[in-house]
């Protein structure tokens, strides 16, 4: 009795463990995204104020931006 008593904490423990890692990973999976898309959006901003709105520099910022936005879209799907 002893040994299927210890099976049964030991799937147990391993059922409970996996469970709580699996949205954790989602989480920072999605921390690491929202993280990206500001920081593409910030330098976004700064290329604007230093180089104008419709500057190369502003227009490469976009399209960070846009990629930043399609790898989070992609990877949540």
């Amino acid at each position: 009795m002893t040994q299927r008593l210890r099976q049964f904490a030991f799937l147990l423990t391993a059922i409970l463990t996996t469970g709580i890692a699996l949205p954790s990973r989602a989480l920072d999976r999605d921390d690491r995204c929202h993280r990206q898309i500001e920081k593409a959006e910030y330098n976004l901003r700064r290329a604007i104020e230093r180089h104008g709105e419709h500057s190369r520099q502003a227009q490469h910022r976009r399209r960070e931006l846009e990629q930043a936005r399609e790898r989070c879209h992609f990877e949540h799907r």
